[in-house]
């Protein structure tokens, strides 16, 4: 029976291989085709929050 090390060392083995043959170009793509972190984790209240900071700041220079 296999131990949880070797296990860990099999995945991380193949993780790194398919990493190593994957065309470069694939690779950017799919960092460039992230979104950001702010919406992963807070969804689109950083997004209404901006949009209301910038109405507020356009309206109190009136």
């Amino acid at each position: 029976m296999a131990s949880g090390g070797d296990d860990l060392v099999k995945y991380i083995t193949e993780k790194v291989v398919v990493y190593m043959e994957d065309p470069k170009a694939s690779r950017e793509r799919r960092k460039a085709e992230k979104q950001p972190w702010s919406e992963k984790w807070f969804g689109m209240l950083p997004l209404g929050w901006s949009i209301w900071r910038s109405n507020w700041a356009r309206n109190s220079k009136k």
